[in-house]
């Protein structure tokens, strides 16, 4: 699993100015001044957004258009949440059991740091609502039950959980993410773990699925000089684990698409051009109010703009759209 770790510099800053994460207030209605940040880094998600719709990554990255919370995506938290902490118990107690005994604490837990995730379940019928809220922590138990006839964490020590990594190539291009587990084995070989709360995709998508785990590895490499030895995905919603062993030369190419990712955001940032792309995905996101695909009006861009011929590159603006399948 991966969450929002982009980070972001005020656009007037210098360039030698130093990360900020998450910097700058939420700014729908646009405009200079508003504290509005220009991308400063780049997380496999967001990688994902800009290839998939370079204005879904804008509303995102640049905007922090407010999303509302899902009960899948939700479900997902809290399941990582419980994998997380079972491995603080003795490798003997890491049973079944005791991790579904996980489930009801690590929900209290993120309603305490996210109260409008009380408002999943709200229902003018009480006991409806009780009911929705019981089924869905059901599917929770479920697939942490699943976990454990695909992996033994009776016999896993990880040397990391949810491990922030952070990365920066001699570009200047800064790569940060979240790995769910990080297993080091006696002969110093590495694998890198991330649990999917989804169903496997079908095997023609599978590269687009591990581009989150070699985008990993390649911080990995960059960081430690060891290429991982495996990258593992493991699907809880399915029952299916997919494994791939990385070579140098994919991770290579993985860091030229990276360049050129960066480039086309870079560009869309500074010419203020961000095309939308119409998906079958579309029907599951929140922006579709301001989205010119769906009749909306995208709110005032609030960075500086320069002309396309201003930008340093001979390309026309709105390439951040062309190059978003990059």
């Amino acid at each position: 699993m991966e969450t929002s770790t982009d980070g972001a510099v005020p656009a007037d800053a210098p360039a030698s100015s130093p990360d900020t994460a998450d910097a700058g207030a939420r700014h729908a209605t646009g405009g200079r001044g508003t504290g509005a940040v220009a991308p400063a880094s780049l997380s496999p998600s967001r990688a994902g957004d800009f290839m998939q719709c370079p204005l879904l990554y804008r509303f995102r990255v640049i905007d922090k258009l407010p999303e509302k919370p899902s009960e899948a995506a939700t479900r997902g938290t809290l399941v990582h949440a419980v994998l997380e902490r079972l491995f603080d118990s003795p490798a003997g107690e890491r049973t079944a059991p005791r991790a579904k005994s996980l489930i009801p604490g690590q929900w209290e837990r993120l309603l305490a740091a996210k109260p409008e995730l009380a408002g999943l379940f709200a229902d003018s019928d009480e006991q409806d609502a009780g009911e929705k809220l019981a089924r869905w922590l059901g599917e929770a138990e479920r697939l942490v039950e699943r976990w454990f006839t695909l992996e033994d964490p009776t016999r896993l020590e990880p040397a990391e959980r949810e491990l922030f990594v952070e990365a920066q190539l001699d570009s200047g291009l800064k790569l940060r993410g979240i790995i769910d587990r990080v297993d080091v084995a006696p002969t110093g070989e590495v694998r890198i773990v991330d649990y999917k709360t989804g169903k496997a995709p079908r095997p023609e998508y599978a590269e687009g699925a591990l581009f989150q785990m070699k985008f990993y590895a390649l911080v990995v490499w960059r960081l430690k000089q060891v290429v991982p030895r495996r990258l593992q995905l493991v699907y809880l919603g399915s029952g299916d684990v997919l494994t791939y062993d990385p070579v140098p030369a994919d991770l290579e190419r993985v860091e030229r698409k990276l360049h050129s990712l960066w480039e086309a955001i870079r560009l869309a940032t500074e010419t203020g051009d961000w095309r939308p792309r119409r998906t079958k995905l579309c029907g599951w996101c929140d922006h579709r109010s301001v989205c010119p695909e769906f009749g909306g009006t995208p709110p005032p861009y609030p960075l500086p703009v320069l002309p396309a011929r201003a930008s340093g590159t001979g390309r026309e603006s709105g390439t951040g759209g062309e190059s978003g399948g990059a």
